[in-house]
């Protein structure tokens, strides 16, 4: 199976091993990081790992392109449905301007507090460190940023695009994007990332940097009651 296909259980197989707990049948991100989860497949044993890794009353998130089998002690409490899109190689992306900056942990309030009130998806106080993360200042204030979050072999995904209502319009979201993926492009991985279904807007946008649909991906909320 491409690792695309289960894009989360190969970013904790590989790159992000040390910021999960589990085992070779299931990972999930440590608690702070992120709220992802995977079985390496949907062997009965697979999902027994899984759910063994949900405590009572925590919820965990899927997302892959095979439907999502849920393990019989846990339920879904929400489903949806997402676009998966790739960059293919040599798209012409724009590099970084000298308005955009490195975000690191000094940023991490900031950014945690720009992600809550803008859910560009799920991000936690440690999120920041799954991948390098570059933002947009105005008069000291964070304005707009945009990183990398899911990482494997040759492949990195553009994750937490998102700009204050304050200063939209500007066309950050799309520069932001773009220098992303260009760095990711630089270090010789393609660039992929992933978006609601219904949201337009977002894929309009990723279209117009050159960003092309590969799959339709299958989203769900598991929690242990």
């Amino acid at each position: 199976m491409h690792p695309l296909e289960r894009p989360v259980w190969a970013s904790l197989s590989t790159h992000h091993a040390a910021l999960s707990e589990g085992n070779a049948l299931a990972r999930r991100f440590v608690r702070d990081v992120n709220l992802f989860a995977s079985p390496c497949d949907d062997s009965p044993p697979a999902l027994a790992a899984l759910a063994a890794l949900v405590r009572p009353g925590e919820s965990v998130l899927l997302l892959q392109v095979p439907v999502i089998a849920v393990p019989p002690e846990l339920i879904a409490a929400r489903e949806a449905k997402g676009v998966q899109m790739v960059a293919p190689p040599g798209t012409p992306f724009e590099a970084a301007g000298d308005d955009i900056a490195p975000l690191g942990d000094d940023d991490a309030a900031q950014m945690l507090a720009l992600a809550k009130l803008t859910e560009p998806g799920p991000f936690l106080s440690r999120t920041h460190v799954m991948g390098s993360f570059l933002g947009i200042r105005i008069d000291g204030r964070l304005a707009a940023m945009a990183g990398e979050r899911m990482r494997f072999p040759g492949y990195t995904e553009v994750s937490g695009v998102c700009t204050h209502p304050d200063f939209r319009g500007r066309g950050f979201a799309h520069r932001l994007s773009a220098a992303v993926a260009h760095r990711i492009q630089a270090r010789g991985d393609q660039a992929f990332l992933h978006a609601w279904k219904t949201n337009r807007a977002a894929i309009s946008l990723y279209e117009r940097l050159g960003f092309a649909l590969r799959a339709e991906v299958n989203v769900a909320q598991l929690r242990r009651p």
